[in-house]
């Protein structure tokens, strides 16, 4: 009997070790089996890293301005030059990666979630509800797209939370049509026909079944989006109606630097328009390393 209560525990946490460890195997699986997939998690756990270390770290105040060391090219003493109010640009550019970062994080996971769902009960229960989320999908995408940003932005006011909301707006179209699609084909699958006969009920049918196989599509565009998302943010910011100044992010810094480049200030707008074009090139790589990441037919 002591031996028996003693090998309990063990037996109870060997099913939650044994889950780890396979998935600890398959994460490992995908980062060896595609170089491409382990550089984009490199780069994205940089990027991360920075954002959440850099402001701490920074050699300079990213807001002391000085009027004598105003417009000076990249030295050992300022990496990345200085702006035209003196202030260091590497230290702007690294504490501005958390913003942009923020920004687009949110949006994007504000957009993923409510399309998802609103995508998912279209597709699997149809009927009145469908038709309003489809027209109201449509009409989303009648417009450019920025400029739609653009006048939600312009008509709410240029604050981080009106930009979140903005940017998960012109999202939210791609993640609703793709989640549609794919549960509109899998709602009377085997496996789901097989799940109803259990007894399970519509909704946990639709969460705990289908859901989870129409993710891989999806995540290869929430990688995509999460590009266009920080574009978007400093694309706002680059024609006044994003972040507003003194704050460090890369639009207003590109913005300000793009009236330097002809006389020769090359620098205030070269490196905070190189880590927007890294930060965006990181999540297009990361598109078919997080399709496999969260595939089930992947697993087996």
């Amino acid at each position: 009997m002591n031996d028996a209560v003693m090998t309990s525990p063990i037996a109870a946490a060997s099913p939650r070790t044994s889950a780890w460890s396979r998935g600890f195997a398959h994460f490992r699986y995908v980062m060896t089996s595609n170089p491409v997939t382990f550089l984009a998690f490199v780069m994205l756990a940089a990027m991360i890293a920075v954002a959440v270390f850099g402001p701490s770290l920074v050699p300079h105040d990213p807001l002391a301005t000085a009027a004598d060391k105003a417009l000076k090219p990249p030295t050992w003493q300022h990496w990345f030059g200085t702006d035209q109010l003196g202030r260091d640009v590497f230290s702007r550019v690294v504490v501005a990666t958390r913003l942009d970062l923020l920004i687009s994080v949110s949006a994007v996971a504000l957009s993923f979630v409510c399309g998802a769902l609103m995508g998912a009960c279209a597709g699997y229960w149809g009927g009145w509800f469908d038709k309003l989320s489809g027209r109201m999908l449509d009409t989303i995408m009648a417009f450019p797209l920025f400029v739609l940003a653009m006048g939600i932005v312009a008509a709410a006011g240029n604050t981080i939370q009106n930009i979140v909301i903005a940017t998960a707006i012109i999202n939210l179209p791609f993640y609703a049509r793709v989640a549609r699609a794919e549960v509109s084909i899998r709602r009377n699958a085997g496996y789901v026909q097989a799940a109803r006969l259990s007894g399970n009920s519509e909704l946990r049918i639709l969460i705990a079944k289908i859901l989870p196989n129409t993710l891989p599509p999806m995540m290869v565009q929430l990688s995509l989006n999460m590009g266009w998302a920080i574009l978007n943010a400093a694309g706002l910011s680059f024609i006044g109606l994003g972040v507003r100044p003194p704050t460090a992010e890369w639009g207003i810094m590109v913005a300000e630097g793009a009236n330097y480049i002809v006389s020769g200030e090359w620098w205030l707008a070269l490196f905070p328009g190189a880590a927007l074009m890294l930060a965006v090139f990181t999540f297009n790589l990361l598109g078919d390393g997080l399709r496999d990441l969260v595939d089930p037919q992947r697993r087996t």
